[in-house]
């Protein structure tokens, strides 16, 4: 069975989110654009683990990078995230937790079951 584009766009993506490093790099690119020695300063593994873990993220089209002078600059792209929300968004289950709506009920559930007793 051949995938189409867009769900093999849609592996890549949830594939490169799958790890840590990667979101943490991502969660970096919020910020602002990034040399690639920037982003690899607060890691714990070599230049070239990091360019694997970017070139992962440019392949699921999450990250964009160009060159400015001799410098390697990284950026976000939001379409591949996008589109992924799109896709999660569908299943309609991704909804806020009502905290206080639960809590009322433990309350009513835990108080009924301590009269019974």
């Amino acid at each position: 069975m051949t995938q189409s584009n867009p769900t093999k766009s849609l592996d890549l993506v949830f594939a490169a989110l799958a790890d840590p490093t990667r979101r943490a790099i991502l969660e970096m690119l919020l910020e602002d654009d990034m040399a690639v020695t920037d982003v690899a300063e607060p890691f714990e593994m070599s230049l070239a683990a990091v360019s694997k873990h970017l070139t992962l993220l440019m392949r699921a089209g999450l990250i964009g990078q160009e060159k400015r002078g001799r410098v390697k600059w990284c950026k976000l792209e939001p379409d591949a995230m996008r589109a992924a929300s799109i896709w999660m968004q569908g299943f309609g289950q991704f909804e806020a937790l009502d905290l206080d709506g639960l809590e009322r009920f433990l309350e009513a559930e835990l108080g009924e079951d301590a009269e019974q007793t």
